[in-house]
């Protein structure tokens, strides 16, 4: 009886041994994922068990994890936080994750109030109608809780295969001592990781703050922490903490009142004990390479308990004034560029207008004449200065206004680069937009107004005879366009400049940044950014070109803007047929009524009074119809009419005070299409124009081949202008039209790529041979056939291109 007790109290002291050792060694570590590993493992290895699991629940305030938010658990059901095992493989680890039936006998056990010991788990389950547990196979079951001070953390869930002995009432016992331990190892090692992510947390946020921050020990002057900014701002960004240190050391601080404090000739422990408080006073920094930093400081001593004790700590944050200090910079040259810009304009309109006012009697017309076009000229360039300045104010203020409609990409291209070479750019403009694109949203003279920029700026930093390419493509719900160069290009490290307000870079030629003014780029940043789009700049160095791409979110619409005028029995739609109408008259007045009649009936008027500049406005903007003044300074409108008309084969509307026959009828034997005799009225001036434009776009039958063309399954009606391949109509844009009548119209003979330019372009078109290659490339795949074998249009390299004859089998 004796030996038993011994033997007993024995046991027992062995099993508290083992107890004891496992305690101790879980003890050892604090990182969470480590103790609870060692837990569920030294559970097994105290209860023989062959598998393992504990699982710790949700504490209050606590994130849900990855395992609980994709469990779709109903309210009040178990809220697993961490999961570990041991005895298991991968495989059966991830089938108990995965098994349907695992949560509802996790609420069931974690709703036992204490222990729960079963010899055939499988059995039990069943018995309470729970879902049967297929992982891998459980035997014998024990449970434990773990609590502490009466909180619920997890449970231990232990078991062995079917045929091994049961766990018996010492195994439950030890199970329930090493769990009370276990809850005290768990909340340590919890509420460490909790202390840890926090100061993680703390120490990443204070790093990668903006603001220096420099953590001085007040007792002894060491540096305790420095995060990267103040190392930036001494430039001791990579060296180790005792080198910054003493780095530090050897600074001299200028403060705002003229005294100087030397970090070397004073122990930092005296500095720091007589540190103050000091709120944003803007100091120097005199490093020791050299180089001195202007630093807006603040200095907070932290005080312990015992106040007489003194500071135990400082701490000393530093806001670099460098950029402060370079944006007032700009801002100042900004001013300096701006008063610049508007005295010389200035200047020269108060030269002009005293000229004016002092030899009016002694001047010629023409004299006259010119000194006023510099007033107006210069009085534009001040006009598009402030445009600009206001601009750049609304983008600030966050008031910059778009209007986006749908709107044809090609349109606002093809615009661009007229605005361009009618204003004197040099460089050829290749287009390539890829076809079928969709429409955009865009407020199009705001678009344009940053393709103009783009184009500016490429020119500007790019030979005249260098080219400029505009590209369009379709991207995930935007398109995107692209304007390159191939001029001076950017390094790397300026390409994050160019979108800044009033930015002076170091450019390679002298000349003030790539944005010219230091308006330009952010200006086009801000409207681009107003339409919901994004702009960036790339380049592969100087010397390599420069890349600026936008985008514009996608309308979903993809008809042409001129669809309305060349599709018979449609009526114009206002303000988007885009109908472009040249005016010439001498008469301001008369030229401003005709403006302004256009422009509420729809219409796109574009109007001058010099016939010379007529000349060029009709090679720039390609107008659909032009409307003269028989009677112009320096010339004859007839004589006029005949020169436009040698550059493009626009129809001519005359309007004149003259009304006699013998006059009107030598303005038709010349070609003009109509006649209309001042004064007039807004409805007729609208109604000759509509007439005369559905004339140019509907043609009679004498100006055109009657008979459609056929060629194999293409079909052109030239009568009803409608193109149809193997019976499904096909839309084309006007110039892809123009294109495909013109190489209709001569089959088998070949057209080179001038004659095409000419025809379908108009004389003085600056698109080069690339306009005709990129839409002859949208032409064919609308059509449907195969550049390396086609059907309809066939290429004769560095010539041209030539129609197939119809029944030639070509």
């Amino acid at each position: 009886m004796q030996s038993a007790y011994y033997d007993e109290k024995e046991a027992l002291r062995e099993r508290m041994s083992r107890l004891y050792d496992t305690v101790q060694r879980i003890n050892e570590s604090l990182d969470f994922d480590s103790v609870l590993q060692q837990v569920v493992d030294s559970a097994c290895e105290l209860t023989g068990a062959r598998y393992g699991v504990i699982v710790t629940l949700q504490g209050v305030g606590e994130p849900p994890s990855e395992l609980d938010r994709s469990a779709d658990t109903p309210p009040g059901d178990v809220q697993v936080m961490d999961f570990f095992t041991s005895g298991m493989t991968d495989e059966e680890r991830t089938r108990m994750q995965a098994m349907p039936g695992g949560l509802p006998i996790l609420n069931y056990l974690r709703g036992l109030p204490g222990p729960l010991r079963v010899p055939d788990f499988q059995s039990h389950a069943r018995s309470l109608g729970l879902p049967e547990f297929a992982a891998f196979p459980v035997g014998t079951f024990l449970s434990v809780p773990i609590r502490h001070h009466g909180q619920e953390l997890g449970s231990f869930y232990l078991c062995k295969d079917y045929g091994e002995s049961e766990f018996d009432e010492e195994d439950e016992e030890t199970l329930v001592m090493f769990a009370a331990q276990a809850a005290l190892v768990i909340t340590n090692a919890r509420r460490y990781r909790d202390e840890q992510r926090t100061r993680a947390g703390l120490e990443t946020l204070v790093n990668t703050s903006p603001v220096g921050v420099l953590v001085f020990d007040a007792r002894t002057g060491e540096m305790v922490m420095a995060n990267r900014e103040a190392k930036r701002i001494g430039g001791v960004l990579h060296q180790s903490m005792e080198e910054a240190q003493d780095f530090i050391r050897r600074i001299i601080i200028r403060r705002a009142d003229g005294r100087e404090i030397s970090l070397a000739e004073l122990p930092m422990a005296q500095i720091m004990r007589s540190a103050e408080t000091v709120r944003a006073e803007e100091m120097s920094l005199v490093m020791p390479d050299g180089r001195s930093v202007s630093a807006l400081i603040n200095t907070t001593p932290i005080y312990s308990d015992d106040f007489d004790m003194g500071a135990e700590s400082v701490v000393v944050t530093l806001q670099d004034m460098t950029h402060f200090e370079e944006a007032e910079r700009l801002r100042a040259e900004f001013l300096g560029m701006v008063s610049h810009e508007l005295r010389v304009p200035l200047t020269s309109i108060k030269g002009s207008a005293d000229t004016l006012l002092e030899s009016l009697h002694s001047l010629d017309l023409a004299e006259m004449v010119q000194f006023i076009r510099i007033i107006k000229s210069q009085a534009d360039g001040m006009r598009d200065l402030i445009s600009e300045l206001l601009d750049v104010a609304r983008i600030e203020t966050g008031t910059l206004s778009v209007n986006p409609e749908p709107a044809d990409v090609e349109a606002l291209v093809d615009e661009a680069r007229n605005i361009f070479t009618s204003g004197g750019g040099k460089n050829t403009i290749d287009i390539d937009i890829e076809p079928e694109l969709p429409w955009v949203m865009a407020d199009s003279r705001r678009i344009i107004q940053v393709l103009g920029n783009l184009l500016s700026n490429a020119a500007r930093h790019s030979h005249e005879t260098s080219p400029i390419q505009i590209s369009a493509s379709l991207g995930d719900r935007h398109v995107a366009i692209e304007v390159s160069d191939k001029g001076q290009g950017v390094s790397e490290e300026r390409l994050p400049l160019l979108f800044r307000k009033f930015s002076q870079g170091d450019g390679y030629d002298g000349e003030r940044d790539i944005a010219g003014s230091g308006m330009g780029l952010p200006i086009c940043k801000g409207i681009v950014e107003a339409h919901g789009g994004r702009i960036w700049a790339e380049s592969d160095g100087p010397g390599m070109g420069t890349r600026f791409t936008f985008t514009i979110p996608a309308s979903g619409e993809g008809s042409p803007a001129l669809e309305s005028l060349v599709q018979p029995g449609r009526t114009p739609r206002s303000k988007k047929n885009q109908a472009r109408i040249l005016a010439v008259d001498d008469d301001p007045r008369t030229l401003r009524y005709v403006r302004d009649t256009l422009s509420q009936a729809g219409y796109v008027p574009v109007v001058t009074g010099d016939p010379e500049e007529a000349l060029r406005l009709v090679e720039t903007t390609r107008p659909l119809l032009v409307i003269l003044d028989l009677v112009l300074p320096g010339t004859d409108g007839i004589e006029l009419m005949r020169r436009i008309r040698n550059i493009s084969n626009v129809p001519v509307i005359f309007l004149s005070a003259y009304g006699r026959d013998e006059i009107i009828a030598r303005a038709f034997e010349a070609g003009a299409v109509d006649y209309i005799v001042k004064p007039f009225s807004p409805t007729e001036l609208t109604t000759r124009v509509g007439g005369a434009l559905r004339r140019r776009l509907t043609p009679s039958l004498e100006e055109e081949p009657p008979e459609p063309f056929v060629l194999g399954d293409l079909t052109i009606n030239y009568i009803e202008r409608r193109v149809n391949v193997g019976g499904q109509a096909i839309h084309l844009t006007p110039t892809e039209y123009g294109l495909l009548c013109e190489l209709s119209m001569s089959p088998g003979r070949v057209l080179t790529h001038d004659a095409l330019l000419e025809r379908v372009w108009g004389v003085g078109h600056r698109g080069g041979k690339g306009s005709v290659r990129t839409y002859v490339k949208r032409l064919r795949h609308k059509l449907g056939e195969d550049a390396e074998d086609p059907k309809y249009i066939f290429a004769e390299p560095r010539v041209g291109y030539r129609m197939g004859k119809p029944g030639s089998g070509d």
